[in-house]
C-alpha cells in the first residue's frame, strides 16, 4: 500500500467516477448551472491542494507521504488545516461528482476520504509526532485535520 501515494489514490478515484457515469449516466436534473457549480467547486479545492504542495516546496520539505518529513510547515494554507492536500484532492472529488450529477461519485469521494484518513494521514502524524515531537503536538493541538 506504500506505493499508492495519494495523488494517485486520488486519480484512480476520479478515473473511477468518470467511468461509472460513462458506463450509467444518472439523470442530469440541474443542467449547465449544476455542471458549472461542480466544475468551480473541483478546480478550487484542486488549487487547493496544488497550493499546498507548493508551500512544501517553497520550506523544502519533503511531500512524499512515506518518507520522514523534513521541516514542520504550519503557515500558509497549513494554518487552517494540517491537511490541504488532502482537503483538496476531496473537494475536487466532491466537485467532479456535482458535475457530472453522479451519487455513486459522492461515495467514490467519502471512500477517498477514509482511505485518506485511515491510512494516508495517521501514518503521518505518527511520523511527524516521532519527528518533531512536542512541535507537532502543539501544532496538532490548534489546527484541525481537515477544517
Amino acid at each position: 500500500m506504500q506505493k499508492l501515494l495519494p495523488p494517485h489514490l486520488f486519480l484512480i478515484a476520479l478515473v473511477s467516477m468518470i467511468a461509472l457515469h460513462v458506463a450509467q449516466p444518472e439523470p442530469r436534473w440541474a443542467g449547465d448551472t449544476q455542471l458549472l457549480a461542480g466544475l468551480a467547486f473541483a478546480a478550487v479545492f484542486l488549487a487547493l491542494a496544488f497550493i499546498g504542495a507548493a508551500q512544501f516546496r517553497r520550506h523544502r520539505t519533503n511531500i512524499h507521504t512515506f518518507r520522514k518529513p523534513d521541516t514542520l510547515v504550519t503557515s500558509g494554507l497549513f494554518r487552517w488545516t494540517r491537511n490541504p492536500m488532502y482537503l483538496g484532492f476531496a473537494g475536487a472529488l466532491a466537485g467532479a461528482a456535482i458535475a457530472m450529477n453522479c451519487v455513486s461519485g459522492l461515495v467514490i469521494t467519502l471512500l477517498y476520504v477514509l482511505i485518506a484518513d485511515r491510512w494516508y494521514i495517521r501514518f503521518e502524524e505518527r511520523t511527524m509526532a516521532e519527528t518533531f515531537g512536542p512541535a507537532y503536538a502543539e501544532y496538532r493541538a490548534k489546527t484541525r485535520r481537515w477544517i
